[in-house]
């Protein structure tokens, strides 16, 4: 069997999705998701001038020594767009070859460990009494788990809030230039705790609470916000501080029981090094887009299972159903899975890319397609052509731009 055409797909069907398809001699495809997010020209222009070049006449069936290929034969290794473009081959490699097995992929990665996949969905409101509202709507949809984001008094606009869909997922700006967004460190960390006290109040101690600081605070913040929040039992606290100082993290662990998930931004286990031996945090967050693809995320899966740290795969709207129905597949078959982020998708996206994974009471299942279980309807994606979108800024009040 030998790859014989690969063919990079744009679509935006309310947000703009980069998919590749490659095709063997024997008629069978593959796809994979290379979307980065606000910056997916990038990545396929990597891919279209790039990669596909190399994949022509490759055997499909050998994954492991295409993406060994792919990170170190380029020299400049990591990065995003790297990472994007080698997931997408990567992706769809395994997706020809469970489909020439007749398998579903996650029989291909051991077997089910567990009968469904638990998720969490994002609740948010301007105020506390429409934050509450989300919660309910979230838990009628039969989450599980649910993040909470709230506004704080006197910001205009706050990550996971100033812009949300009917899910609340926040939503990409489709626009010539991004939306600025504004912040203030101190009024954020003197709302929050007010914020989860309520929520508590109202549903109790044993909903599990997820809350994301989104990079915003130093580790001096980020240890004080923990410690302010243990009263209300987080299931985790996201992204407390930039953690490519891996080091700020002892800070923060030293000072705080609270439970501590990190990772969407990463690319290879390198990031992850000291958090995952030092034992400084308890989920590593990659996407199998942004993380080269389930090669490498199952290995870090399992790098991780040894300082008992549990798997929890990024999981947002800009992750196509076809990322998506990559993390549902590796999410059944590994012991230390953790939670799966899902924000789900609009109804012109899944036309677009119909998928075999369900989403019923809460809870995700990849299906038994041969595969990863997703189909392209490439006539009505190019009816969606690529609109140029960006993702907010974060500014001071003094003007200073700040970590979105």
């Amino acid at each position: 069997m030998k790859i014989v055409d690969a063919k990079v797909l744009v679509t935006s069907p309310g947000r703009n999705f980069v998919t590749l398809r490659l095709t063997t001699d024997d008629g069978l495809t593959g796809l994979g998701d290379a979307t980065l997010n606000g910056r997916e020209l990038a990545v396929v222009s990597y891919l279209t001038d790039h990669v596909v070049p190399l994949l022509m006449g490759l055997d499909p069936h050998r994954v492991e020594d295409t993406w060994q290929s792919l990170y170190r034969g380029a020299y400049w290794r990591r990065g995003p767009v790297t990472m994007a473009a080698i997931a997408a081959v990567d992706v769809a490699l395994w997706d020809i070859k469970a489909k020439a097995a007749g398998l579903p992929l996650y029989q291909l990665l051991g077997g089910a460990s567990r009968d469904r996949v638990g998720t969490y969905g994002h609740a948010n409101g301007r105020d506390i009494p429409e934050l509450l509202d989300s919660v309910r709507a979230r838990l009628a949809e039969g989450y599980p788990a649910v993040r909470v984001q709230s506004g704080v008094p006197g910001l205009k606009a706050v990550y996971g809030v100033s812009s949300t869909d009917e899910s609340g997922s926040p939503v990409l700006h489709q626009q010539a230039r991004p939306l600025v967004e504004d912040w203030d460190t101190d009024a954020y960390l003197r709302h929050m705790p007010t914020v989860l006290e309520a929520v508590r109040a109202e549903f109790g101690p044993e909903l599990p609470l997820l809350h994301d600081a989104h990079h915003r605070l130093t580790p001096v913040q980020a240890a004080r916000l923990g410690k302010d929040l243990e009263p209300y039992r987080l299931f985790w606290l996201e992204d407390c501080t930039p953690a490519e100082n891996q080091e700020a993290l002892r800070l923060v662990r030293r000072n705080t029981t609270t439970p501590l998930a990190i990772g969407e931004v990463f690319n290879t286990v390198y990031d992850y090094q000291s958090l995952i031996t030092e034992q400084l945090i308890d989920y590593v967050r990659s996407a199998v887009t942004h993380f080269g693809g389930v090669t490498p995320l199952r290995k870090l899966f399992d790098f991780a299972a040894q300082y008992q740290i549990k798997s929890a795969i990024h999981g947002p709207e800009d992750i196509s159903p076809v990322g998506m129905a990559a993390a549902v597949h590796l999410d059944l078959a590994v012991h230390n899975f953790g939670i799966q982020e899902y924000s789900g998708h609009t109804p012109l996206t899944e036309e677009v890319f119909r998928h075999a994974y369900t989403f019923v009471d809460g809870y995700l299942h990849p299906g038994e397609a041969p595969g990863i279980g997703v189909d392209l309807d490439e006539e009505l994606a190019a009816a969606h052509p690529y609109e140029a979108a960006y993702l907010p800024v974060n500014r001071l009040n003094d003007g200073t731009v700040h970590d979105w």
